[in-house]
């Protein structure tokens, strides 16, 4: 068995030591190895044949990993790509599982345990550590419903950022006060809160409103 991997990091030393750990590991080599997603690219590209796995930086200049791995996705459909980072950031991780990531390794990962994810990866194509905290299903979901928020809830939402009152925010939107409260009620159900406050909070974690 050789499995092929390819790493992308625009820490050289994290990039050289983590190329020579993979290395060791029977039945493993590394084809390429980039500071960026588009010098990655450009090296997969001059293989003879496309690499197994992909470690992705999440964070790099030039071309970040998100950006990355849509294009590695496009062009080779068989590569299967896990994402490294340093931080357990939900959007982070969305981010990248939507753009086509199979795992999100951390950058502190145990070299044993960083074996046994590289094999499942290619043995099963998918790789969840419980022991890393991060609910997949959990983020997917949450992903799920911000999509599922619409124009009129979005302008809802910014609007009860502010100080208007729920009244004033139904004469600004030209619509009735109930429909207002159906506005709110939606937003609290989606969002996963109780009160204004809560979604305003929430609001601005999941970066659907900005202040």
């Amino acid at each position: 068995m050789n499995i092929k991997i390819a790493i992308a990091d625009d820490h050289q030393l994290f990039l050289k030591s983590l190329s020579l750990l993979i290395a060791g590991f029977q039945g493993f080599s590394i084809v390429a190895e980039a500071v960026n997603g588009k010098e990655l690219l450009d090296k997969i590209a001059r293989l003879s044949a496309p690499p197994d796995i992909v470690l992705l930086d999440v964070n790099m200049p030039v071309m970040d990993g998100p950006k990355a791995t849509a294009l590695l996705q496009k062009e080779y459909p068989g590569i299967r790509i896990a994402a490294l980072s340093m931080k357990e950031n939900d959007n982070t991780i969305i981010t990248m599982l939507k753009a086509g990531c199979c795992a999100y390794l951390l950058k502190d990962i145990h070299p044993v345990e960083l074996e046994k994810a590289l094999c499942e990866i290619h043995d099963s194509g998918y790789y969840h550590n419980d022991a890393s905290n991060v609910n997949y299903r959990r983020l997917i979901l949450q992903a799920e419903q911000t999509e599922a928020i619409t124009e009129r809830e979005r302008e809802f939402l910014s609007l009860a950022c502010s100080d208007l009152t729920y009244k004033a925010i139904a004469q600004k939107m030209n619509v009735s006060e109930r429909t207002v409260d159906g506005y709110r009620e939606i937003l609290f159900h989606k969002l996963n809160v109780q009160s204004r406050t809560g979604m305003v909070l929430e609001a601005l974690r999941r970066q659907l409103v900005s202040l």
